[in-house]
């Protein structure tokens, strides 16, 4: 099967080819700058302690909350903070701030709460 022709690097000034949308070079900064930026409390999720807890919890809870609601049965593949933690490690480990929900829901949830790809308070026009 044929293949895409490769393209300019999108970063600005760089000449390199890639089938992707950056170098591996720019790819590197843009994931470090993206992390650092917009997923500041990642440490807390990057713990051993998280993913023991949160695969505990997916047992005991198999099912999302959500679509429970509705009437239809759904796996849970996340753990959701009902009220977001924002770095609050209290609020981040109370298990009674947590459900389980498909990643469907927690997309929406999550979009809802941060505005539209993290731009909360913007408004859009189309």
């Amino acid at each position: 099967m044929p293949r895409k022709p490769r393209k300019p690097c999108s970063y600005p000034n760089c000449p390199e080819l890639t089938e992707g949308r950056y170098c591996e070079k720019h790819q590197k900064e843009i994931d470090q700058s993206y992390n650092k930026n917009c997923r500041p409390y990642s440490y807390l999720y990057n713990t051993s302690k998280w993913r023991k807890l949160r695969k505990q919890f997916l047992l005991e809870h198999p099912l999302c909350e959500e679509c429970k609601r509705k009437g239809i049965v759904t796996a849970a593949e996340v753990v959701d903070h009902i009220k977001p933690h924002e770095g609050d490690e209290r609020l981040f480990w109370d298990e009674s701030n947590w459900q389980a929900l498909c990643k469907c829901c927690h997309d929406k949830k999550t979009a809802k709460e941060d505005g539209r790809w993290g731009k909360k308070g913007r408004v859009y026009s189309y």
